[in-house]
């Protein structure tokens, strides 16, 4: 399958995306795009989260329930995005004709634009990826993290990372923003440069 946009990572970076880009299918330059996510969650750190300090999220909100609801949430509102799951992705290539070779345990994927929004712990053994992996700049040096090196999301053309891999701090507003960021980015691509962000009205 070859998908204009392919987000790997169903954690909460890689899902916020998922949701600005479904939510902007009504807009011209989206009319036409292929959008996919990668959702493998077991080792997303939302797993073992409790939420009481995240605006818009019910205190006590466990991270496991956010997962969940977070999948009802794209199929629902936005089934236009292939979710893919139970698939582990090992490696992103450059291939011909500007595309990206993404490889999983299962299949192979082309696609114009991928994010990358795994979490930030190691190991990290994705072929294609290794070349931009360093320590990451805003995690305690003792655990150990990693990043991918980017400069405001972007690691080289059509390839984004968002969330902690990105190198921002594990925080859930800040790993959302950061997904959110990410897909309005792609979004101003589309729109030939044009500035864009999605809003919902009443």
């Amino acid at each position: 399958m070859v998908f204009d946009v392919l987000i790997i990572g169903g954690g909460v970076a890689g899902m916020q995306c998922a949701l600005v880009l479904g939510s902007a299918k009504s807009k011209p330059f989206v009319t036409d795009k292929n959008i996919g996510i990668i959702i493998n969650q077991r080792a997303s750190h939302l797993q073992n989260a409790l939420f009481k300090n995240v605006l818009g999220l019910e205190p006590s909100t466990l991270g496991k329930d956010i997962l969940e609801s977070g999948k009802k949430h794209l199929s629902e509102l936005y089934p236009h995005v292939h979710q893919i799951e139970t698939e582990k992705v090992t490696a992103v290539l450059d291939n011909e004709n500007s595309l990206y070779k993404i490889i999983t345990n299962k299949n192979i994927y082309l696609s114009s634009k991928v994010v990358i929004a795994l979490n930030y712990s190691k190991p990290f053994l994705i072929e294609g990826l290794m070349q931009y992996l360093e320590p990451h700049m805003r995690a305690n040096p003792a655990k150990d993290r990693v990043q991918l090196r980017n400069f405001n999301h972007l690691i080289k053309e059509g390839l984004y990372a968002c969330g902690t891999i990105a190198g921002w701090r594990s925080q859930f507003a800040i790993a959302a923003g950061s997904g959110a960021s990410v897909a309005t980015d792609i979004l101003t691509d589309w729109n030939d440069g044009n500035h864009t962000k999605i809003h919902d009205k009443i």
